[in-house]
């Protein structure tokens, strides 16, 4: 049985499809049902499949993606006949619904249209080249750690590792960091660990075993285990990010362009600015503004 959101959308949805879309069926449809003689086509499960699609379950493909997808538009179009004979697309609500949908569609094809068209090889492999050009030079280390609550215990184990024991091993029988794979962190930089692990960790030279370290984690040990500059990802690795990155771009400057030569007038009352925190002093910057930057994350702690 359908849900009440599901239904009301369906409602919507189907009384769009039978306005607007009726008339633009081709000859090359497919019919795969009808439904109290309208008919259900395989371009009707296409459409359906990109609006229901990213909510089905994974595990659902193939021939038992497009059963669920025609049964659900079986269903859709049985209760858009139950609601147009009770007459509940004369209502007003149904026309508000039906405008938003209507402009909502119009929107999303121009929108893929000028995505389409940013979105080319070239475009897409110029961006890349120009973000990594701009690339700060940044550098990483790969280091391992062992953390323990105490400081005592810390010292205890830089003197078995110092005393000749392999640090995997002392890591794996001592360590509170639960990863079990004898302390290793992977190559990170500097901003992506707590400030005090960080500054010890990229004093060290290849090799070297830190002090005990304390941060608000424990008691750690740290050995360095080589530093290299920060390398940016391969071109195969991060295009689709980057084709995104395209053509969110291209679709602002539309959205921009429109804005601007268009004539525009809001009645809404514009949300007041955020509050200063008390006893914050001026800043001779511009204030904040709703929609600024969040600020950093706190960086995770070592090993998570």
């Amino acid at each position: 049985m359908l849900s009440r959101s599901v239904l009301s959308r369906a409602l919507a949805l189907a009384a769009f499809a039978a306005l607007s879309c009726s008339s633009l069926a081709s000859a090359q449809a497919k019919v795969l049902a009808t439904v109290n003689g309208a008919a259900i086509t395989d371009k009707d499960v296409a459409a359906a499949s990109r609006d229901i699609g990213p909510t089905l379950p994974p595990q659902l493909q193939g021939a038992q993606r497009q059963s669920y997808i025609l049964t659900y538009l079986i269903d859709l179009k049985l209760v858009a006949q139950k609601a147009a004979a009770q007459k509940l697309d004369q209502k007003p609500a149904f026309a508000r619904q039906l405008a938003y949908y209507h402009d909502k569609v119009l929107m999303q094809d121009l929108l893929a249209d000028v995505a389409l068209k940013a979105a080319t090889k070239s475009a897409v492999k110029q961006a890349y080249d120009a973000v990594a050009k701009a690339q700060k030079p940044e550098t990483q280390i790969h280091a391992r750690h062992i953390l323990v609550k105490t400081e005592a215990e810390a010292e205890a184990a830089r003197k078995r590792i110092k005393g000749g024991e392999s640090f995997s091993k002392v890591a794996k029988e001592v360590s509170k960091d639960g990863s079990g794979n004898g302390g290793d962190l992977g190559w990170f930089t500097k901003g992506q660990m707590t400030p005090a692990f960080s500054d010890a960790a990229f004093k060290l030279s290849p090799g070297q075993i830190s002090q005990p370290v304390k941060t608000q984690f424990g008691w750690h040990i740290i050995q360095v285990l080589g530093k290299r500059a920060k390398p940016f990802p391969a071109f195969d690795k991060v295009e689709p990010q980057v084709k995104q990155f395209v053509e969110q771009k291209a679709q602002g400057v539309l959205i921009a362009q429109l804005r601007k030569s268009a004539k525009i007038q809001r009645f809404d009352t514009p949300p007041a600015p955020p509050a200063p925190p008390a006893g914050a002093k001026p800043s001779p910057s511009a204030p904040a503004s709703p929609g600024s930057a969040p600020a950093t994350p706190p960086a995770q702690p070592p090993g998570k």
